[in-house]
């Protein structure tokens, strides 16, 4: 089970919060079973500014701000 320092909310919370806790919106958001592509993109916003910030789902189940790396073809002598 995920701690609640990997939980999304903590995490928009860290990077958005106090200055915009009161207007934090999700925009966009993938999680198609077939893919191992997760994010959400949370935007919020205040009289002088807008900010949209995206999150990641990393394989360990944690949520980051940069994506997971791309699994690539290896090969292997026996």
């Amino acid at each position: 089970m995920l701690s609640s320092g990997n939980s999304l909310r903590s995490m928009v919370e860290r990077w958005l919060a106090p200055e915009f806790a009161d207007q934090i919106r999700v925009t966009r958001f993938r999680n198609v079973r077939s893919s191992p592509e997760c994010y959400v993109c949370v935007e919020t916003f205040n009289a002088m500014k807008s900010l949209a910030m995206f999150f990641f789902r990393h394989q360990d189940g944690a949520w980051r701000i940069f994506p997971p790396d791309r699994e690539r073809p290896m090969m292997r002598a026996a």
